[in-house]
């Protein structure tokens, strides 16, 4: 049994005038999503073996603050093929990591993320959750998937039971879609 956490990055900032999108940073509010997350994580006992991550600039400003509220440094493994990929690009990340890796934990973009897993979790009527992720999967939303195989290989399509589906709303309103705080 393999465990899969998504979490996308954090609120970033159009704002700024950075000449690439790679390079955007957070803003105010997702600082605060980021943080709030990764305390959640702390506080649910949630433990991951491996980390990957996009390199872009707003998920490494994501992790960073992400793991100042979960508490516990864990390293990253940067991987280009996140950045703004397809679900079918991170499948393919996905077969490539560490089979003695039981509990993943992968950092990215949209729509990638969100297709990720609804291409993983059966569209069967099943999963209140599965329903939630397809209205949306906003930045610092985490989602956990319990994935029945003993080697990242051979993970697929329709494999995956979606655990648990946690935005940053949920913990706390002000870090809603209608919130400017």
């Amino acid at each position: 049994m393999k465990r899969l956490t998504l979490l996308r990055h954090a609120k970033s900032s159009w704002d700024d005038t950075v000449p690439r999108d790679f390079d955007r940073p957070l803003n105010k509010r997702g600082g605060r999503a980021a943080i709030t997350m990764g305390r959640y994580a702390r506080n649910h006992n949630m433990h991951f073996d491996h980390l990957i991550a996009s390199p872009a600039v707003r998920v490494i400003e994501t992790l960073d603050t992400f793991l100042d509220g979960y508490g516990e440094k864990i390293e990253a493994n940067w991987e280009r093929r996140i950045y703004l990929a397809s679900s079918a690009t991170l499948m393919d990340v996905l077969r490539d990591q560490p089979n003695d890796t039981s509990s993943l934990l992968m950092l990215g973009h949209n729509p990638g993320m969100e297709d990720l897993i609804l291409a993983l979790v059966p569209d069967d009527g099943a999963s209140a959750l599965r329903d939630d992720v397809e209205i949306k999967f906003p930045t610092a939303s985490l989602a956990v998937m319990e994935i029945d195989i003993d080697k990242w290989e051979n993970i697929g399509p329709n494999m995956a039971r979606l655990v648990s589906f946690t935005r940053p709303r949920d913990l706390d309103p002000t870090l809603g879609p209608d919130q400017q705080h």
